[in-house]
């Protein structure tokens, strides 16, 4: 189900020129209506329900109705994101609640790492041996 915009929530991102959601959004689908100071889903259809608005908007105002396969009929997933991790709150029918907590950082928030740090330099010689691609074909 498309994810869709709470507006008694939404503050626009305190009228900032472009929102969390719309920055964050693979699709461009959020944007922000500038007489209402809301952002909303322009195109509900195209949604792929990836929750990242979802989990980035700092009001909680972005929710996708969840599938049944994702979570029981008629219950509610809300997730609280930290620097360091996602907390996923599922408010069931009943009234009964769940948190689970997932980690979203293996590095401090701010922090910078080399990925190439430890790692031998490229060669590229390397690329004509066996096992890379292309690299079985004969020259002729």
């Amino acid at each position: 189900m498309p994810s869709y915009v709470n507006v008694e929530k939404c503050d626009g991102c305190k009228g900032l020129d472009r929102t969390a959601c719309q920055y964050i959004c693979p699709n461009d689908l959020m944007i922000l209506n500038n007489d209402t100071q809301k952002a909303y889903n322009q195109e509900v259809e195209q949604c792929w329900e990836c929750y990242n608005c979802v989990k980035i908007c700092p009001q909680q105002a972005v929710e996708v109705r969840a599938y049944q396969d994702f979570a029981p009929l008629g219950a509610n997933v809300i997730p609280l994101r930290g620097t360091d991790a996602i907390m996923w709150t599922i408010m069931f029918r009943n009234g009964t609640m769940k948190r689970f907590k997932f980690p979203i950082r293996t590095t401090p928030e701010g922090s910078t790492t080399n990925l190439y740090d430890g790692k031998p330099e490229g060669n590229k010689d390397d690329l004509k041996k066996p096992g890379f691609f292309n690299g079985g074909l004969k020259e002729e």
